[in-house]
């Protein structure tokens, strides 16, 4: 069985992004997460990180489609 959530290191090997990076997705919201037990014990479910990148290549395809420097 898959596990449902995923810590911020599996997610920002996924993205592969730094670790900076992926918090900050999740601080402000881009990325939703929950917190669990320590301050800093953040997880994302599996399916928010698919709609999340969904959205990515929602908005990389409006960009190219008005033009837009990448």
């Amino acid at each position: 069985m898959t596990a449902r959530f995923l810590t911020l290191a599996d997610v920002s090997e996924i993205l592969n992004l730094s670790m900076s990076a992926t918090r900050s997705l999740v601080t402000t919201g881009e990325l939703p997460a929950i917190q669990i037990g320590g301050k800093r014990q953040w997880r994302v479910e599996r399916e928010e990180l698919e709609k999340f990148i969904d959205r990515q290549y929602a908005q990389t395809r409006q960009r190219i489609q008005r033009n837009e420097e990448l």
